[in-house]
């Protein structure tokens, strides 16, 4: 399509700015950003929509242009939203490079305007697509008429015979096609993300090849087209475009089981097409929990204020039907604690932290166009906090009560989150106990950030802790000085260390296998394949070391503690 044809459409409410000797240019796609630096993302012909909280002051304007310039982009069309109008610096500078302005009325979505690009683009260049553009509106209803994504999924395998899947960071399957075949098994899909979330780590631009199984698939990311709040009332200005960090650990995927590496342009852009209409998706179910969100986070301001219970549980009942339609109270909460950091560098963790904390908390075997539809999750500073009602919690024969288990909660994201966050970044987790009433959720909150804090101090970047384990010795190790754990762990281990560098004679495992098997000579022979005088004469030469007697319970547990904190 033309860009004079954007003009003709009063819908999109678009304000040429500049750029009118310009517009016969052909535009072959839609991206929307809010990233200082957008051109991995961009591969020419492109309407750049953009909020424009990118922008910190006037001189970050022109090298913005320029990259979209370099790209060769279409045009550039600004949000009115975030600043009341379209600075002035930008209009020179996108007439310095002849890049066609157009300025958004503030009423006008960007989704709309996606939405229309890519039906008319998807139009033009391809009538094998056709159906799907046409049937697009499908996509984005839930009901039996609709079927969302899986409508677009199943017309891609009855158009294109292409077989493709919509997957969550984590790997829960979010959306297939319901006919052509049988589901994608669940280890394959975690695989998938962990293949997405460490191609999202390169400067490589999508869609990426990779091979699972002995099956070859093509992954298309799948970005929310939300922008970042905008600036405040006092006039400060906007915060700098986020690291792709801040982002990455939220986008789905589109997993197409076919090798994209030499399709012709036109397929590719049908197929980035599609992802366009399933992000205008994503940005629908998003805004669906914009209310459960907004309750969370006024519940628990109420509870860290140390507000009357009687006014939080006012809130709750509020809250409760919502979150559990149908039963109208929830006889029990909990409280559940999220952090993700970043090692090098300051980068906002709050909102990426809050929607992973939503995916991991979404059942998997939960059936409904919206899973998520009981969780309410906050992010309070870099927290994310999490507040699930449980219709009930039964108390089982050992004592132990049923609901969210930390373990479980991480048993089935770990490998793919562990792949995003790759060697500079931590998720750490933390779960409370079951409350059932508004005066036990001030407890259940400290309860589940000292779970979380426990989690920290546990080797790993994906680390989880539940209540159970604060009764333990483990809730003292977070709260013990870097330098005093350093210094313990020293004198006890690096004898050990020292000596298994230099004689390869496996002290250390020796000494993991021994205490785990609570001193026990023949299981932990049996363990580690020894012959019993040969772990004795081991646990002899630990003890000569570091001049420590392991028949004693004392020094068994100095051991024990220096393990934990290594």
């Amino acid at each position: 399509m033309r860009l004079r044809a954007l003009l003709d459409t009063d819908a999109l409410g678009l304000k040429l700015l500049g750029g009118e000797e310009e517009l016969d240019r052909t535009v072959r796609g839609v991206m929307t950003t809010d990233l200082r630096d957008p051109s991995r993302y961009l591969s020419g012909g492109e309407l750049v929509l953009t909020g424009l909280a990118w922008r910190r002051d006037a001189a970050d304007s022109e090298p913005f242009v320029r990259i979209l310039v370099q790209a060769g982009v279409a045009a550039l069309a600004a949000g009115e939203a975030e600043l009341g109008e379209v600075p002035d610096d930008l209009v020179v500078a996108c007439a310095r490079h002849r890049l066609p302005l157009f300025a958004v009325h503030e009423s006008v979505a960007f989704a709309t305007i996606t939405e229309h690009v890519v039906r008319q683009v998807s139009g033009e260049r391809a009538g094998d697509l056709a159906a799907v553009v046409d049937r697009h509106r499908r996509m984005m209803t839930a009901g039996p008429a609709g079927g969302g994504p899986d409508v677009v999924l199943d017309l891609l395998g009855s158009d294109l015979d292409l077989r493709a899947w919509l997957l969550s960071p984590t790997g829960r399957l979010i959306a297939g096609p319901k006919v052509n075949g049988p589901a994608l098994p669940a280890q394959t899909c975690a695989a998938l993300a962990a293949e997405h979330l460490a191609a999202g780590r390169t400067p490589r631009r999508g869609p990426h090849r990779v091979t699972v199984g002995g099956t070859t698939y093509s992954l298309f990311p799948i970005r929310s087209g939300g922008h970042r709040p905008a600036a405040p009332a006092s006039g400060r200005a906007p915060q700098p475009a986020p690291d792709v960090r801040e982002t990455m650990l939220s986008d789905w995927v589109l997993a197409v089981e076919a090798d994209a590496s030499d399709w012709p342009e036109e397929r590719l852009d049908l197929l980035h097409g599609v992802t366009q209409l399933i992000a205008v998706e994503r940005d629908r179910r998003d805004a669906a929990r914009t209310v459960r969100r907004r309750l969370a986070q006024e519940v628990l301001e109420l509870v860290q204020t140390g507000a009357p219970p009687a006014e939080i549980a006012a809130r709750l009942r509020v809250a409760a039907p919502v979150l559990l339609p149908g039963l109208g109270a929830a006889p029990h909460w909990q409280v559940v604690v999220a952090r993700v950091e970043w090692e090098g560098r300051d980068i906002e963790a709050g909102p990426v932290t809050q929607s992973l904390l939503e995916e991991i908390l979404v059942d998997p075997l939960s059936t409904g166009p919206e899973p998520s539809d009981r969780i309410a999750v906050a992010h309070l500073g870099d927290e994310a906090v999490a507040l699930v009602p449980l219709p009930a919690v039964t108390t089982e024969h050992d004592g132990s009560q049923s609901g969210i288990l930390a373990d479980a909660l991480l048993a089935s994201v770990r490998e793919p989150l562990s792949a995003g966050l790759d060697d500079d970044g931590r998720l750490t987790l933390g779960v409370s106990a079951a409350v059932h009433s508004a005066e036990g959720l001030r407890g259940a909150l400290e309860e589940a950030r000292h779970a979380r804090r426990v989690a920290a101090a546990r080797p790993g970047r994906v680390c989880a802790a539940g209540h159970q384990e604060l009764a333990s010795h483990v809730l003292l190790l977070p709260f013990v000085p870097d330098d005093v754990r350093r210094a313990f762990t020293a004198r006890l281990l690096d004898p050990l260390r020292d000596y298994d560098r230099r004689h390869r004679a496996e002290l250390i495992p020796t000494l993991e296998a021994f205490l785990d098997c609570d001193g026990s000579w023949t299981r932990c022979a049996t363990r580690l394949h020894l012959h019993v005088n040969t772990l004795r004469y081991r646990v002899g030469r630990i003890e000569q070391l570091t001049g420590r007697d392991l028949s004693r319970l004392e020094d068994k547990l100095d051991f024990f503690l220096a393990l934990r904190m290594s």
